[in-house]
């Protein structure tokens, strides 16, 4: 029987090593799956590269995994904002390691990894100093930049509803990042409000299929 619900945050985080490369998903707070955040930071990880639209907001969920200074490297393309002071903080000192990407692109760069696309020309950066080192075509009279692929050891990702397939439903814009970040990792982990049972979800209204799951918790109460 397959069953991918896990009894506790604590242990669906359980094996996220040092040095993984972690996708968060999240639009600032919507969406963002700080329980499992929070289980991440009392598990220990060290060293993570994490990938993120931003770079946190005020002190918890992912601001509060960036204060504790678990993380070497983010890959995002909106890291400060008026509530951003820990990123800041550290980024000033030289405490971690920033990867600006524009939002469009950051989306299409976790999609191909997940799709199986080596690579795609973009024409948003080309000019600028996001393209340095990167290679440049002239495509029907247009400059492109080759951009390649986002893959992640793990993606922790928040939806309203899973199953124990590791179906899942999202509410609204919460949707966000979370279906190609589950497409993109090794180990796709959903934080959900409620597991349901089989069959309570409407095939047309799954967004993310099981496939792409491997771990599904139910948030505490």
């Amino acid at each position: 029987m397959i069953d991918k619900t896990f009894e506790s945050l604590e242990r669906a985080v359980a094996d996220i090593h040092d040095g993984a490369t972690v996708m968060i998903g999240g639009f600032g707070n919507a969406g963002m799956p700080s329980a499992l955040i929070d289980a991440l930071i009392a598990q220990g990880a060290r060293e993570l590269t994490i990938v993120n639209n931003n770079a946190g907001n005020g002190d918890t969920g992912l601001a509060a995994l960036l204060k504790a200074k678990r993380v070497r490297k983010i890959i995002c393309s909106f890291p400060r904002q008026a509530d951003s002071q820990h990123f800041d903080a550290l980024y000033r000192a030289g405490e971690i390691e920033l990867e600006l990407t524009p939002q469009g692109n950051l989306a299409e760069r976790i999609r191909a990894a997940g799709a199986g696309i080596g690579g795609f020309f973009t024409p948003t950066g080309y000019g600028t100093l996001l393209a340095e080192g990167k290679e440049t075509r002239l495509i029907d009279g247009r400059h492109y930049v080759l951009e390649s692929p986002i893959h992640a050891d793990f993606a922790l990702i928040k939806a309203l509803r899973g199953d124990r397939w590791g179906n899942l439903v999202y509410r609204k814009t919460a949707r966000n990042f979370g279906p190609i970040m589950a497409m993109a990792a090794k180990v796709a982990i959903a934080q959900v409000r409620d597991v349901v049972a089989l069959g309570e979800l409407d095939p047309e209204a799954i967004v993310t299929p099981g496939i792409f799951v491997q771990r599904v918790v139910k948030e505490a109460a």
